[in-house]
Formats: structure tokens, C-alpha cells, sequence
């Protein structure tokens, strides 16, 4: 058998993505190990569910660094004392360094909810309403030095129709976001993503025409 990938998942919230991971592992769709799931927030749910699956959990406060860079390289000696090899940021409201980000280059995964590299940064689902556009989704990435603006791994489309709340554009993007994130993790598990330049290619990537989508429908 392969040996598994081993990951470190970063958390500030309720770690719904996380659980995403977790599930994909015992339904044997992820062939990995969270060595360590670390927070920079004490209450954190993602805390929570990470020991109710007996999975090792960090607590690194921010606040109690002088700064980015001096956080960023205790996250990085956490990573490596654990094996570390992909890290996965599932609602990690930190921007990283170049400490981190150059200690895993390549290797440092983010989910966003929204098509990159449209509505990058915070407030997305009100900036899409406010824009009108009629599909939105779920982006993973791997991160650069730049703020949502790494190369594009997997992205996933809904639509978003006229009567939308905020919330409810929210919940069926976050339900596109646990399938495609163990996905993305997956085929890096696998070995077959590879940066070139802004675009990750994909190896045995099939190709079907048929995937496009109109909203409002033709026909509607």
C-alpha cells in the first residue's frame, strides 16, 4: 500500500472544510494523514472536531508574536516537527508570509469561495450579489506571496439567481467547497498537479465538451 500523504490543516473557525477532509479519509477518497490540525484561535470548532477524531491538534496565537514573520516561522517548525509535507488552509484568517510561504512553496493549498480570480479577499458573496453576476463558486489554489492570487488547482460553478441572500449563496457554494477541497488534495496525493508558471497542470485530465452552463436557462 502507498504511503499516505501527510497533511497539516490550519483553522481560525468552525473547520467545516476540515470535516470535509476528515470524512474523505474514512470513506478512503483521500489517501492521507492529518498529522496536525493548528489553530490560531483557541475556540476554534475546528479544535473540537479535530480531537472528537483523536487527530493532534496546535494552538499557535497570533497575539502572542511581535510579528507575521516571527508566527510564521513557529508555524513552520510545528510543520516540519509533524512531517508535513501539503499544508491545507480551510478558513485560516491569517495572510502568510514569505516565511511559510517559501518554507512549502507549491505545497500550501487555500479554498475560496468565489471563481478567482474574481472577488478576490473578504466579503465575496456580497460582492457578487452586488455585481449580478449569474454564476459563482468555489476556487482551490495554491498560495503565493499574493492575497488569492496563486495558481488555480480545481474550481467548482453554481448559479446565482436573482433572490439570493447572501447566506443562502453562502451555504450552496460551502456545499461545492467539502467536494472539490479533499479532491484537490487528492490529486496532489496522487502526483499529478504540476505548477507551470500561473497554471497547475493536471495529469489524465479528461476533456468533455459538454460542461457548459447558461443562467438564466435558454429554454426558461
Amino acid at each position: 500500500m502507498a504511503e499516505k500523504l501527510p497533511i497539516a490543516v490550519l483553522i481560525s473557525g468552525s473547520g467545516t472544510n476540515l470535516q470535509s477532509m476528515i470524512d474523505a479519509i474514512a470513506a478512503k477518497k483521500l489517501d492521507a494523514t492529518i498529522q496536525v490540525v493548528l489553530s490560531n484561535r483557541a475556540d476554534a470548532f475546528g479544535l473540537v472536531r479535530a480531537k472528537n477524531h483523536g487527530i493532534p491538534t496546535e494552538l499557535l496565537d497570533h497575539k502572542s508574536f511581535p510579528d507575521r514573520e516571527a508566527y510564521d516561522h513557529a508555524v513552520v517548525d510545528l510543520l516540519r516537527a509533524r512531517g508535513v509535507q501539503l499544508v491545507a488552509l480551510a478558513g485560516f484568517m491569517r495572510l502568510l508570509s514569505p516565511v511559510l510561504v517559501t518554507a512549502f512553496s507549491n505545497r500550501i493549498m487555500n479554498i475560496h469561495p468565489a471563481l478567482l480570480p474574481s472577488f478576490p479577499g473578504l466579503h465575496v458573496q456580497k460582492k457578487t450579489l452586488e455585481h449580478g453576476v449569474r454564476f459563482s463558486g468555489c476556487t482551490v489554489h495554491f498560495v503565493n506571496e499574493e492575497c488569492d492570487e496563486g495558481p488555480i488547482i480545481i474550481q467548482a460553478v453554481v448559479p446565482v439567481f436573482p433572490d439570493d441572500t447572501e447566506e443562502q449563496l453562502a451555504e450552496r457554494i460551502l456545499e461545492q467547497e467539502h467536494r472539490i477541497y479533499p479532491r484537490a488534495i487528492q490529486l496532489y496525493a496522487e502526483g499529478r498537479l504540476h505548477v507551470v508558471g500561473r497554471k497547475v497542470m493536471v495529469d489524465g485530465l479528461a476533456r468533455d465538451d459538454s460542461q457548459i452552463l447558461i443562467n438564466p436557462l435558454l429554454d426558461g
